[in-house]
């Protein structure tokens, strides 16, 4: 039988491509269904609604996804434990990008009644749920094949495929926001949804070539997979689980609310045309991957939980500022607003992937890592741009929404400097030999056994 380190690694290219391509595929899935929730969703599958009633129903929709995630992640996260990273990122890829195709051929309610919301409701659900499992897949897909000083750097391969999603998503809604409102609303928003099967058939033939990392080969061959890898980890490390899913918050709570609420603000409060918000928010993503290059070499080298925090230290103080430029009116002050929250998100994004695969051990990481991030996703991401939407429906003033996305990024501050970075087990551990009934941990190259919360 040949051994983990006998198999041949796959190239440095062949990594990046796999972890990069396939989570910008399954993100620019993701955020296409967040910008045609601001600007179509509404009105096409909610017209018996009220502007704000239908624009809340849309992002409620919206909020579905976040709440498959979680469930998601711990489904696929148990299997990608037991089972493996590569076949569970094959079948994040087509959970997602299937049921984004479908979205783009469904029924509005002018054909079907209320029966499209509900299909609506049904197809963000399982795209939710793909998308739950994909992250951590793609995390450790890459983090697993790198030496223990350059995980934030791979780590950063498939954080790069969020703003990149973010990026081809508005392009493509970009590239129909020039039809007349009717030719809009009648096709021109499934475009970018009908699209996504070209990228999706890329990502598969680029996905089906992997193979797991030899770390996770070695569990594998000296049989000490973890039965119930969720319920291991809840008894293990409870402590850095909850911790990391506090952390998870201040991202998607920053970002969700520029990408997917600044444009109903934007639009309807601040008066600024649906083409230049998009096109600025556009911009802002370029300067969001850039970030995301220094902040993970800046992690390697000073320590990803130093480098996250300082991320989210940064998001407490600028959601003021950044509602204040917005509120101008002027598109150069807006643009400036939202290249600061680009470098806020890039901050955390380049250091997160390392310090996610450092705390936690590899018998159950997949699962660790997957629903922590999801949770946080699900507090941050899910909720925000509906908290906004009432907040604002309220008070009619952006002071109460940038005060709540201050809170959201303190929580993640705080949380973030408890965590304990863990023995991460090298791609050259040594094998245990395990009594019956007995399960091992995997050592790291010091022999430490993974610590216990």
């Amino acid at each position: 039988m040949a051994t983990p380190s006998s198999t041949r690694a796959p190239s440095k290219k062949g990594i990046f491509a796999a972890s990069f391509i396939g989570t910008s595929i399954e993100w620019y899935d993701y955020y296409i269904f967040g910008t045609a929730a601001a600007l179509v969703f509404g009105s096409l599958f909610y017209p018996e609604f009220s502007s704000t009633a239908g624009t809340l129903a849309a992002f409620g929709t919206f909020a579905v996804g976040f709440i498959a995630r979680p469930l998601g992640a711990a489904v696929i996260g148990h299997y990608g434990d037991r089972v493996g990273r590569k076949s569970m990122l094959v079948l994040t890829l087509l959970l997602t990008g299937g049921s984004t195709f479908l979205i783009g051929v469904l029924p509005t309610y002018a054909a079907i009644g209320i029966g499209a919301p509900l299909l609506l409701v049904a197809l963000r659900l399982i795209q939710g749920f793909g998308v739950g499992g994909e992250w951590g897949g793609a995390i450790l897909i890459a983090t697993e094949h790198a030496s223990p000083r350059r995980r934030a750097v791979y780590g950063s391969f498939a954080q790069f495929g969020v703003p990149v999603g973010v990026l081809t998503s508005n392009l493509a809604f970009l590239a129909v926001s020039g039809m007349s409102n009717q030719d809009f609303l009648t096709y021109g928003w499934r475009i970018p949804f009908l699209i996504s099967l070209a990228l999706v058939i890329v990502g598969f033939l680029v996905r089906s070539r992997l193979q797991d990392a030899p770390e996770f080969q070695q569990v594998k061959q000296d049989d000490t997979v973890s039965k119930v890898p969720v319920a291991e980890l809840f008894r293990r490390q409870p402590r850095n689980l909850v911790l990391a899913s506090l952390a998870s918050i201040a991202p998607p709570a920053v970002g969700y609310t520029v990408i997917v609420y600044m444009l109903t603000y934007g639009t309807a409060v601040v008066g600024f045309d649906r083409t230049t918000l998009l096109t600025l928010i556009l911009a802002s993503t370029l300067v969001w991957i850039g970030t995301i290059v220094v902040s993970a070499l800046a992690a390697d080298r000073f320590g990803s939980k130093k480098v996250y925090a300082l991320g989210a230290l940064t998001a407490v103080v600028w959601p003021i500022p950044m509602f204040a430029l917005v509120n101008t009116g002027n598109t150069g002050l807006a643009l400036l607003a939202f290249v600061v929250a680009a470098l806020v998100q890039g901050v955390m994004a380049g250091a997160q992937g390392g310090l996610f695969t450092e705390i936690f051990d590899v018998r159950f990481r997949y699962s660790g890592i997957s629903i922590s991030y999801q949770v946080g996703g699900m507090i941050g991401g899910a909720v925000t741009p509906i908290a906004a939407t009432a907040l604002f429906g309220t008070y009619g003033s952006s002071t109460p929404i940038a005060v709540y996305v201050m809170v959201l990024s303190l929580v993640s501050f705080v949380a973030v400097l408890g965590l304990r970075s863990g023995s991460v087990p090298s791609a050259s551990a040594t094998e245990q030999t395990n009594r019956p009934g007995v399960e091992a941990v995997p050592t790291s190259t010091s022999t430490t056994a993974a610590p216990v919360d």
